[in-house]
């Protein structure tokens, strides 16, 4: 007869004594099991004690976590979380530098114990911790756990930020800007910066006035804070947008904002990241990926306020720039511009353009997007790539066959298209490492990413031998090419030109008519006919062959953690496919993680249901940032009994829906 549902049996240690052996009932008082315990070491006060977890991240047991401990888990009795952190906050103000060291180290370990860490905040234990970062007299490995503990008791979100005094502030970002500090320090004291950052708006104001960004990107050239200090500058310019819209700048604030707009553009921090972490000597690690990512997406949409402009027909400077373009295609460079009254005659030019508004072309440009943004590109095409602009130019506007390209129309267009495949003006994903490398290799990079799409936009259009009728099937295909190009992650634009020139639109075809016949052959009769006789032999093999992915197992990244400590979770399944086991780990592995070291598990007798997307408890609790397509996609829960969830955000979506979709096969 199977023991109770309510009935645990676990292992309690204690040092220096016999593991004690017992069924732990569910529905009796932690308070009273404790007191037997006690009781059977004989030892009086069972109120100063607590049962911890044994292996794994050791936390603390109370009646709200009690119902994760399952058969066969080893406990530990250990002191109370209250007496604990009151030994540990008398300990790290002892006159002893060793005794507070050793107090200091153990504390930055159980800090991230929330049970722990709400005894000792309630005990004023961060007021504590920051008077010692701020007196100055904490150097090295105490001040690295100083700033550790901290950092992992605020991460909780049991006290606020913006209870943070300015003297901290000054202190953490001094560690910054000093030029001789340790690395583990750099680390914690970047990792608190972005913390206040994310975490509150007026730290944010505070922490921009005391670190410029000039000076995160000296740290960029050191490969151990690389991460850290990204991610800073990102955290930044992600809450720059939103204040800038408020009216309580002080001035310096307004030029900070300058800055950090025009530094994400400027040569010195493109050139040491594409130097220093892209083409570096080491790894691109997820965390640094994502960084890139982030970077990235921010730097575009900075070209979100002119692709939401709409250009104004009275205003004559904007008409000027569309006169440029005119003057440019058909004048020369050197020729004077014209009165007003010549302006007026230019209908036909227009047309040759290819603007859809022959008169007033400025009528192009008012929709959004794409906006002003689309004028900026076909400005900087005509300036910089002169040749290349008059040649398309004119290549089309001395056609009489109908196949003529229309340039404006075709730029305006794909200004647009752009703007969508980059996700111009949406926010960061979470879980998203999709940066481009040759985006980081040139000061102009959107510009000249434009520059080559258009050309490759008049050739498609050629190679179609399409006319105005056509427009939107050659968009189709242009779209095709670039964004099959774009996930071959060419390294620079040269490489992006190679890339789309292997795309001709001949080799589209191709690739679409193999795509379609791999899939009419296996409609066919004979292939049904053939499928339906080896299916079951098939749906076993794939079930073998699952079963063995799912008992290597996976390491998933830690979701929603916005300190760069880099936080993972590994899974497996027994090889008896009866049991998943799962824990925390401090780095991604290398290779197989061994069973010994995952201290959670869960029966798959247990398992109810598998859950995805939208669907997922850890989806619904997501804010606004977080729930996005692309992580709603990897998202899956495993729900089992009683009303227990294991939640997961895959590496991938192969990941997700080829092995971890059913843990029963």
């Amino acid at each position: 007869m199977p023991p109770p549902a309510d009935i645990v049996k676990v292992a309690i240690e204690w040092p220096g004594a016999n593991a004690q052996l017992i069924e732990l009932d569910q529905k009796r008082p932690l308070s009273s099991i404790i007191r037997e315990v006690c009781d059977g070491w004989s030892l009086s006060g069972s109120e100063q004690f607590a049962l911890r977890y044994a292996d794994g991240p050791q936390l603390y047991i109370t009646e709200q976590s009690r119902g994760d401990i399952k058969n066969g888990t080893i406990l530990r009795l250990a002191i109370s979380p209250g007496r604990a952190a009151r030994q540990l906050l008398e300990r790290i103000q002892s006159h002893s530098i060793d005794a507070r060291l050793e107090a200091l180290k153990e504390l930055a370990k159980l800090s991230a114990d929330p049970t722990f860490a709400t005894e000792f905040i309630n005990m004023e234990g961060i007021g504590t911790l920051a008077r010692l970062a701020e007196s100055g007299t904490h150097f090295g490995e105490m001040l690295a756990f100083t700033l550790t503990a901290f950092l992992e008791l605020m991460d909780h979100g049991i006290v606020s930020w913006d209870l943070i005094s300015i003297s901290f502030i000054k202190q953490i970002a001094g560690y910054v800007n000093q030029p001789m500090v340790d690395v583990s320090i750099l680390q914690r004291s970047l990792a608190i910066l972005e913390s206040m950052v994310l975490n509150s708006h007026s730290l944010y104001h505070r922490v921009a006035q005391e670190i410029t960004v000039g000076q995160l990107i000296g740290h960029l050239s050191n490969q151990e804070i690389q991460t850290y200090a990204i991610a800073l500058i990102n955290a930044l310019f992600l809450k720059a947008p939103e204040d800038r819209r408020q009216e309580e700048y002080t001035n310096p604030l307004e030029q900070h904002l300058t800055e950090m707009a025009s530094t994400l553009a400027q040569k010195h921090l493109r050139s040491i990241i594409l130097n220093h972490v892209i083409r570096g000597n080491r790894p691109i690690k997820a965390e640094m990926a994502h960084q890139l990512y982030v970077l990235q997406v921010l730097t575009f949409n900075l070209l979100e306020e002119r692709m939401m402009t709409k250009m104004d027909p009275n205003d004559q400077a904007q008409r000027d720039i569309i006169f440029e373009l005119r003057r440019i295609a058909f004048e020369g460079e050197n020729d004077p511009t014209g009165t007003e009254k010549r302006k007026a005659m230019y209908t036909k030019d227009y047309k040759m353009l290819g603007f859809t508004n022959h008169v007033n072309p400025a009528l192009d440009f008012t929709q959004t997007p794409p906006g002003m943004l689309a004028l900026d590109n076909m400005l900087y095409l005509a300036k910089v790539h002169q040749d290349t602009y008059i040649r398309i130019v004119l290549e089309n506007s001395s056609r009489e066959d109908k196949h003529e390209c229309p340039f404006g129309r075709c730029a305006i267009e794909l200004t647009r298209m752009l703007c969508e495949i980059l996700q111009v003006g949406e926010l960061p994903n979470e879980g998203c490492n999709d940066y481009h490398p040759m985006f980081f290799t040139h000061d102009r990079a959107w510009e000249e990413f434009f520059c080559v799409c258009i050309q490759l936009l008049n050739k498609t259009w050629k190679e179609m031998r399409a006319t105005a009728e056509d427009f939107n099937k050659v968009m189709q295909v242009v779209r095709e090419q670039i964004t099959r190009a774009l996930a071959m992650k060419p390294s620079s634009l040269d490489q992006l030109k190679i890339k789309l020139r292997g795309l001709s639109y001949s080799e589209i075809l191709r690739l679409r008519q193999s795509e379609r016949l791999s899939q009419d052959d296996f409609q066919s009769p004979p292939i049904i006919e053939l499928r339906e006789r080896i299916q079951p032999e098939i749906l076993e093999l794939i079930k073998q062959q699952r079963l063995n992915r799912l008992c290597e197992g996976s390491c998933f990244r830690k979701l929603g953690n916005r300190r760069r400590q880099e936080k993972f979770w590994f899974c497996r399944l027994s090889l008896n496919h009866k049991v998943l086991h799962y824990g925390d780990l401090d780095e991604s592995p290398q290779g197989e993680v061994p069973f010994e070291l995952l201290s959670d598990k869960i029966p798959v007798s247990d398992i109810k249901s598998v859950v995805t997307g939208k669907d997922c408890p850890h989806m619904k609790e997501k804010s606004a940032l977080k729930q996005n397509k692309e992580v709603l996609e990897l998202a899956f829960s495993v729900l089992y009994d009683p009303d227990e969830t294991l939640n997961f955000v895959a590496p991938n979506k192969y990941e997700q829906k080829d092995h971890w979709f059913d843990p029963r096969g």
